[in-house]
């Protein structure tokens, strides 16, 4: 994705916390992150300038961009890490082999003590992860420490040792870090309590733990412990700071699919949650355009179908916002009051809520852009004396290098913007040599005839760029179609930016500061971009070509497989032998290797 690109959809990403996720052209997943303010953490992919070639190729390859709101980072954190051990992007942490990535391990033996570990091994313990990142693994284990007293000892604490009296109390004891079972001083039952509460926070459910320290700092101010009391309210703020409670992690196992939706005007968003082992796995937001009036229930109907289709979910339980008349077989649908369930139905609609709201946003925006797009568009009308506004407008212009790899390209503007669906590019057939009369004439020809054939409307304004002889080439072009009257056609010189009319003697220059100007620089300076990286992939592609042919041993097939993944010469030489032993085998790998480094000598 371009800096251009991201610029335009920069003001609809959320400052709030998340998880955002990269795609590429085929909609694969690329990469997951997470953030406390998406819109920051993103646009620094963009907008700042990248050393990592790792990041450079990321942001080449992306496509679309997806995110998710959560109510806390901790939240945020979940989730990341639920999606990259699910799907595993290409970009992230590889986490196949989970014995290499953090966990925080419940030990299982008496006074079970609570640590960081990379080693994940069947002896009954309870282990939680893996995480992709250790240092949030060790900030999660910091909370904990501060808020709940646990030993962090390895002494052998069973009744017999402590009845004995084997132990003293460490300095762990004195600082307020542990309460002291190995001298009896805490009972198994008031540590296995303790160990409770670290389930919760692991949880993120921070309100049981809450209870138990209030209901103890009163206990301590009570008794007159007032610096206790104090630690004890420093315990509770840090909390407090902490989080609230967590929906990204719930209690119940069954597999549940969350559905919300946010309707307005013809346009509705709907909100999914794939739930499974109390963990969200997937999420995703589905814009449906609705051209005839529909109830929020006949939508959603649809949508649910949708996903359960599409994702192949078979959860036997669906949450959902208010009643539906049309449901599935089978599946027990429920709307909650109160509870996990409420809050993941919250966290859902949020994120539906969240997409209408852009939508609209960008609604009103694009009237206001319309409105000036018309202004501009009726000032070129006027200038041009057209008959009609000229709301979609096509430009062509040649590419060549002394008669080498002869390309052409046509940019499309409707409403005097890009519509780059509609670009095309053309490689020229017919013409030998340098000849940007036959070629300009080729293209048009190709390009209306393919237009007339699919019965596809004509633009009100064709723009030639290049002058007089071009221009009289593709009004050749026309007329042999027919179509010379149904539409203006007009010549762009490049050297002085005069527009010339067929026939006429004298050009039009244009106010260089006016708004239709501007416009006809911006549809002349694309078709120029478009067209020289089309002829740069063109002649890269010869190259290769070329390069390869000279080679004995490289055969057409792997000619071409090499053509499909690396695209350019440059990239071929700088390929590493693995990779090219993995795409053609070790033998030709070697042979090109070989035969690139003759060719440097």
């Amino acid at each position: 994705m371009e800096k251009e690109q991201f610029k335009q959809i920069q003001s609809s990403l959320p400052s709030n916390p998340g998880i955002y996720q990269y795609f590429d052209e085929k909609g694969q997943l690329l990469y997951v992150g997470k953030a406390k303010n998406i819109k920051k953490r993103v646009s620094s992919y963009f907008l700042a300038t990248q050393d990592s070639q790792k990041t450079i190729e990321l942001v080449q390859k992306i496509k679309d961009i997806q995110y998710t709101l959560v109510d806390s980072e901790h939240d945020a954190f979940i989730l990341e890490n639920e999606l990259i051990k699910n799907y595993q992007p290409k970009y992230n942490i590889n986490l196949k082999d989970d014995k290499t990535y953090p966990y925080i391990v419940i030990k299982k033996e008496a006074f079970p003590r609570v640590f960081f570990s990379r080693r994940k091994i069947k002896d009954g313990s309870t282990y939680v992860g893996p995480f992709t990142s250790g240092l949030a693994v060790r900030e999660l284990l910091d909370h904990i420490k501060q808020t709940i007293p646990l030993r962090t000892c390895t002494l052998p604490l069973n009744k017999k040792n402590i009845a004995l009296g084997k132990f003293k109390v460490c300095l762990e004891y004195h600082l307020g870090n542990c309460l002291g079972p190995c001298e009896g001083l805490q009972s198994q039952e008031a540590y296995d309590a303790s160990i409770e509460q670290v389930n919760f926070l692991l949880k993120g459910n921070i309100k049981p733990v809450l209870q138990t320290l209030k209901k103890t700092m009163l206990q301590e101010a009570a008794e007159l412990a007032f610096e206790k009391a104090d630690l004890t309210r420093r315990k509770i703020e840090e909390l407090e700071n902490y989080q609230t409670k967590s929906v990204v992690y719930i209690k119940q196992q069954a597999p549940i699919d969350v559905f919300s939706i946010a309707y307005e005007q013809d346009q509705a968003y709907i909100s999914y949650l794939m739930v499974q082992e109390g963990r969200i796995i997937q999420t995703h937001i589905l814009p449906l355009s609705v051209p005839l009036e529909e109830t929020k229930e006949t939508i959603l109907a649809f949508a649910i179908h949708y996903f359960r289709n599409n994702l192949q979910s078979m959860a036997k339980e669906i949450i959902v916002p208010f009643e539906l008349e049309d449901q599935l077989p089978g599946v027990k649908y429920t709307l909650p009051k109160q509870g996990d369930k409420e809050q993941l139905l919250l966290l859902s609609q949020k994120n539906a809520d969240y997409a209408i709201k852009e939508w609209l946003q960008k609604q009103a925006l694009l009237a206001i852009e319309n409105k000036e797009e018309n202004s501009i568009l009726e000032e070129l009308k006027s200038l041009l004396h057209l008959n009609q506004t000229p709301v979609h407008i096509e430009c062509f212009d040649n590419s060549n290098i002394q008669g080498a790899y002869p390309v052409s390209a046509m940019v499309c503007f409707k409403n005097g913007l890009p519509s780059k669906s509609e670009y095309r590019k053309f490689n020229i057939k017919s013409v030998v040599g340098i000849d940007d009369f036959a070629s300009m004439k080729e293209t048009v020809l190709r390009r209306y005839t393919s237009v007339l054939e699919k019965k596809q409307s004509l633009p009100q304004l064709i723009i030639i760029d290049g002058g007089k002889g071009q221009l009289n080439a593709a009004l050749e072009a026309l007329a042999s179609l027919g179509i010379q009257h149904q539409v203006t056609t007009i010549g762009l010189a490049k050297n002085l930016e005069e527009l010339f009319f067929p026939g006429d003697a004298q050009s039009i220059q244009l106010n260089w500061n006016s708004a239709a100007h501007k416009l006809v620089r911006t549809i002349r300076d694309e078709v120029h971009r478009f067209g020289i990286q089309f002829h740069r992939s063109q002649r890269s592609k010869g190259a290769l070509e070329n390069s390869l042919n000279e080679i004995v041993g490289i055969g057409p097939k792997t000619k071409d497989l090499l053509l499909v993944y690396f695209k350019s010469v440059q990239k071929i030489k700088e390929a590493k032998i693995e990779l090219l032993t993995e795409i053609i085998g070790a033998k030709k790998a070697n042979l090109l290797k070989q035969a690139f480094a003759e060719q440097k000598d």
